[in-house]
């Protein structure tokens, strides 16, 4: 699933091309894709019409475009294999596209919404007082935003009681961290995914922080992570961050670190990437005597 570096790639493919134009038409082509819009595709696509989209946002794994005259967004969620593509109005139709948005200008271009698996849509929704699509009011900032409060971030750890993978990906905690960019940064910071966030010290959360910033921003500046050709830019273009990874998806290859074998362990129905040698697990806690 896209995380936050493939996100924000497709967001500043979108303030490119879409930002500023004013929609002509939207047509929903396949109920799903607008499952998250209750009143349905017809009053999403009637919505939309006329308006004018403001500058495209994201949060986390979410980004949004505001509707510049109104006080509502449309919201989009890619899920695992939803694509936003720019794309000539005369191109053949993807086989799976899903919503089609056209503008009121010359410039030829149109939006269009497609996702094999349907597991991602765009919706509309009211926005909150500080400009955010009301039904993720709830997620966290992410750690490449401005207004992250990394004490807050520490503090909020220390009285998780839970492991530090699991926190990475708590949304409400940290917005924007998956499951890859969970490995790489425990990775680079030398930390076992099942460590207690307990006994983080305040260093250690600030050094595994910067570890997150640090990924994130090489995996912006290669165009995100693609493992397959669905995830792409508006342009349809894959990113290339996957040759970089220095743990996920390395099962058995050498550690770059140590030379030690990269193992891989089944967690919350996913996998976890990691060096035995470099990110020792936790011991187990002692009986009480």
């Amino acid at each position: 699933m896209p995380e936050l570096p493939e996100v924000e790639v497709v967001r500043r493919g979108l303030q490119r091309w879409v930002s500023g134009r004013t929609i002509a038409e939207a047509r929903v082509l396949h109920p799903r894709a607008v499952r998250r819009h209750l009143a349905g595709g017809d009053d999403f696509a009637a919505r939309l019409k006329g308006h004018s989209v403001g500058i495209a946002r994201r949060r986390g794994k979410y980004l949004w475009l505001p509707l510049a005259d109104t006080d509502s967004s449309i919201l989009g969620h890619l899920g695992m294999s939803g694509q936003l593509l720019v794309q000539p109005e005369d191109a053949a139709d993807e086989k799976h596209l899903r919503i089609r948005i056209t503008f009121d200008d010359s410039l030829g271009t149109e939006l269009r919404f497609v996702d094999q698996r349907t597991f991602g849509g765009l919706s509309l929704h009211d926005n909150t007082p500080d400009g955010l699509p009301d039904a993720i009011a709830h997620i966290a900032r992410d750690p490449l935003d401005p207004a992250f409060d990394d004490e807050a971030f520490h503090t909020a750890l220390r009285l998780r009681r839970t492991t530090v993978k699991r926190a990475l990906l708590d949304q409400s905690l940290i917005s924007g961290v998956g499951n890859i960019y969970a490995d790489e940064a425990l990775w680079r910071a030398r930390l076992h995914f099942e460590r207690p966030t307990a006994g983080l010290t305040r260093p250690r959360s600030a050094e595994l922080l910067g570890h997150i910033r640090d990924v994130m921003n090489a995996a912006l500046a290669a165009g995100g992570t693609s493992f397959d050709s669905l995830y792409v830019n508006v342009n349809g273009e894959s990113g290339y961050f996957d040759r970089s990874l220095d743990a996920y998806g390395r099962e058995d290859e050498p550690c770059r670190r140590c030379g030690a074998q990269i193992r891989r362990r089944p967690w919350m129905n996913r996998s976890s990437y990691f060096c035995p040698r470099c990110q020792r697990p936790p011991r187990p806690a002692r009986p009480a005597s």
